[in-house]
């Protein structure tokens, strides 16, 4: 068992009952202090954790880890380690604050805690590179519905390849980020000319996303037996869509305006090594695929999500509850296939699983699957209706794991639209 997993252990940092962060996550991000220090961290409860200043006290040293690390802004260079020191780092978290060990270490670690209200979560990573795949067969059998042929949903590369698309790096934002409307070209139906203006038809997409480790040099590959040892953790994903804008610009080269603009994530990164507990089989794969895909054990996770719509006239309604257990490529397969050709990944990298659709229609992760394509909206508690997402709306999407006892959480990824500038 990994250490810091034992589900019997109890932290002295209060958690209250219901908590995405008890001690058996402990969870990284980066914020700022009521000071104004920007550091890394961990959570506890409703407790941030300050890992400079935890490190300053020495009780870091027996973890191997070099202390200039933890006077970073990021956790970027704390990715550039490897799978040992991120499980020595965890583990020893989880020591500190264990109940048994109060009397040792929470007066010598008092200076180091923070009330989350009293801090601003930044950016937990500086995004290098951001890969976004195209991974639910449901997802992708829905819109390959609704746009081309329903006999022929899925196109013939779907089912051996993870697919994907490089994607922007530099929109990629953090929770409670506010964004404005896209603009650019869309045909007007029965139109024949395109016209320019605010996307009319903006969606979001449910997604998880995975921040990467140090990879290999350019040239080599990683096999789906060492990618866990490259994938450092996840957090939730907002995939922004302005749908009107991408049928229109999409072919031949894909997805670019129409999603350029942003894409939000929440900002604790969860450790794939806190996830363990919560391994699952994933979907049956037929037919089989090539052997460079082919991989051994549980690689999917059982994640419940829910995705809900507040503004003004409503608190928070859900829309979505869908399970990131519904992708049919894992994430070794993916980050497997995107090194096999020799790319080269980077600490800090982020990879988008693509949208996360169940087979039932309120499992859709979508605005474009839940309303399917408008024709039939989403009734709100105000009376008002949705088809896609208004200018004043705020999307919040939300995840967590449970068993045994135990709920391991992601928190939440937060963003209000306004409208177009």
């Amino acid at each position: 068992m990994i250490k810091a997993n034992d589900p019997n252990r109890k932290s002295w940092v209060p958690v209250p009952e219901g908590s995405d962060f008890p001690i058996q996550n402990i969870p990284f991000g980066a914020f700022r202090t009521p000071r104004g220090e920007e550091v890394i961290g961990t959570r506890i409860g409703d407790t941030a954790i300050d890992l400079k200043a935890i490190s300053r006290t020495g009780a870091l040293a027996g973890t191997g880890v070099e202390s200039n690390v933890f006077e970073e802004k990021n956790l970027n260079g704390f990715l550039k380690l490897n799978k040992k020191a991120w499980r020595a780092v965890r583990d020893r978290l989880a020591e500190l604050f264990d109940e048994a060990n109060k009397g040792e270490w929470a007066e010598a670690l008092k200076d180091s805690l923070y009330p989350v209200d009293q801090i601003a979560m930044t950016m937990p990573v500086v995004v290098g590179d951001y890969t976004d795949f195209y991974s639910s067969r449901q997802h992708a059998t829905n819109v390959g519905t609704m746009f081309r042929d329903p006999d022929n949903a899925l196109l013939p590369n779907w089912l051996h390849i993870p697919v994907g698309y490089h994607g922007r790096a530099s929109s990629i934002i953090l929770s409670e980020t506010p964004i404005h409307r896209p603009k650019g070209q869309q045909l007007p139906a029965d139109a024949d000319k395109p016209v320019f203006g605010p996307c009319k038809l903006l969606d979001f997409e449910l997604e998880m996303a995975f921040i990467t480790g140090q990879g290999k040099p350019l040239g080599d590959s990683i096999t789906t037996a060492e990618a866990e040892d490259y994938i450092f953790g996840l957090a939730l994903f907002n995939d922004w869509s302005a749908r009107d804008i991408q049928k229109w610009e999409y072919v031949p080269l894909g997805p670019f305006l129409a999603k350029n603009f942003a894409s939000s994530i929440s900002p604790w990164i969860v450790t794939l090594d806190a996830l363990d507990p919560f391994r699952i089989p994933g979907e049956k794969q037929e037919p089989e695929v090539l052997d460079y895909l082919k991989f051994e054990g549980n690689k999917t996770f059982d994640v419940n999500l829910k995705v809900s719509i507040e503004n003004d006239a409503f608190k928070a309604h859900p829309i979505c509850h869908s399970n990131f257990k519904y992708m049919y490529w894992n994430m070794a397969q993916q980050l497997a296939h995107h090194t096999v050709n020799g790319c080269n990944i980077n600490a800090g990298d982020m990879l988008a699983s693509g949208t996360i659709s169940g087979n039932n229609p309120e499992e859709y992760g979508s605005m474009l699957e839940l309303s399917w394509k408008g024709t039939k909206p989403l009734q709100m508690p105000d009376g008002s209706e949705r088809k896609f997402i208004q200018d004043g709306d705020t999307v919040i999407m939300e995840g967590y794991c449970e068993k045994d006892g135990v709920r391991i959480g992601f928190g939440n990824v937060k963003t209000q639209v306004l409208p177009a500038k």
